[in-house]
């Protein structure tokens, strides 16, 4: 058994070094091309296409996933303060209107992706909802009349769509030339050895980490996002001179996240549901635009800049948002409490909302009758 464990523990330390040099090469190369979001997109492609290519398997702990959370977090609630905070205050019934009519929109989605593909109604929708991978796929295991692999794929297929074209458009297409200087010119990135900062604040830090583990104790979603989050953005309202991260924590950020969700794409899903993909790539599409079409009129309404908006809105996560919010310098506190709130709403009440809409249907009375859609059908 000892001589097993060794084995393992070189092996998996051997697939690390692997996973890192592979990601790290995927993020130099976009950053040359000057891709958006390079540190993260960069990552992801080159796990997806390593795993691809060479049918390895790479190996990344939920640990350095954590760290890269927790890093991002804590940048995003330095531009927390008492004036963004009444703003925020002041739009809570915009986030939830945009939030119900992104919700609704994207079950009209399911609806025709489900008429004209022939899965079930409730795998549909709950690929369909802007809630994420780790949200919904779990999820789809408890709600009688799912089947897991096609809300897998069809959330995949959203996140890829996301990811990808709203850096895209933020950057090249909504911010302004002055917006985009590098993080390292922003609020985000500075001295973590600055003078002004005093030895209380450097207390404060060590309050993240312990703020990640007692989020995940409570069970609370993307606990490494909301308590070091919650934490930073706290005591910078309250004046608090907070130290700022330099640049290469960012990268090391962006990173990790980066590899992580190349390394939750299964692209065998992808092959074997494939008459699926033109019908979920549209859905992204159609999403996608709803969003901006919405972020347009709420910069119309409310003082914030159209790529803040369109950040606000659009159906990515708390992480891939906020790090585009900082790249493009974009208000990071409007942006992660919108995402944050939609967050919270899918989490919260769609749930209730999809089991109540199973039990009325009656699909809770005979599990099987989704289930007989198997991916085979559509394959």
């Amino acid at each position: 058994m000892k001589r097993k464990k060794r084995r393992f523990t070189f092996d998996s330390a051997h697939r690390l070094l692997e996973t890192i040099l592979v990601g790290s090469a995927g993020g130099t190369l976009f950053m040359l091309l000057h891709l958006p979001i390079s540190w993260m997109l960069g990552p992801l492609t080159a796990v997806v296409c390593w795993k691809a290519v060479t049918g390895r398997k790479l190996h990344w702990p939920v640990g350095l996933r954590n760290s890269g959370q927790l890093l991002l977090s804590y940048s995003m609630g330095l531009s927390f303060t008492i004036e963004s905070a009444r703003q925020i205050a002041g739009q809570l019934p915009v986030m939830l209107g945009s939030t119900i009519m992104m919700v609704g929109l994207s079950l009209g989605v399911a609806y025709l992706i489900a008429a004209r593909t022939g899965i079930g109604s409730m795998s549909s929708m709950m690929g369909s909802i802007p809630g994420g991978l780790s949200q919904m796929v779990p999820l789809s295991q408890e709600i009688q009349g799912a089947e897991p692999a096609i809300v897998t794929f069809m959330q995949t297929i959203r996140m890829l769509t996301v990811i990808i074209t709203v850096p895209f458009l933020a950057i090249h297409g909504l911010a302004g030339a002055e917006q985009i200087h590098g993080v390292q010119n922003g609020p985000f990135a500075g001295d973590l050895s600055d003078k002004q900062v005093s030895g209380a604040s450097w207390a404060v830090i060590v309050l993240l980490p312990i703020a990640g583990m007692a989020a995940a104790r409570l069970k609370i979603p993307t606990p490494w996002i909301l308590g070091p989050l919650l934490v930073s953005a706290v005591f910078t309202a309250a004046g608090w001179p907070m130290p700022h991260l330099p640049k290469p924590f960012i990268i090391f950020a962006q990173l990790c996240i980066g590899i992580y969700l190349g390394l939750g794409i299964k692209l065998d899903t992808i092959g074997a549901l494939r008459r699926l993909l033109p019908y979920s790539l549209a859905g992204a599409c159609i999403i996608v635009t709803f969003s901006l079409a919405l972020s347009y009129l709420l910069s119309l309404v409310y003082p914030m800049s159209l790529v803040t908006a369109f950040l606000s809105t659009a159906p990515g996560g708390l992480a891939e948002m906020g790090v585009t919010a900082i790249t493009v310098h974009a208000d990071v506190s409007i942006v992660s409490s919108y995402q944050l709130f939609r967050l919270l709403f899918i989490l919260l009440i769609v749930p209730y909302m999809l089991k109540w809409w199973a039990w009325r249907t009656g699909k809770n009375r005979n599990p099987q009758r989704n289930r007989d859609v198997t991916t085979n059908r559509i394959a």
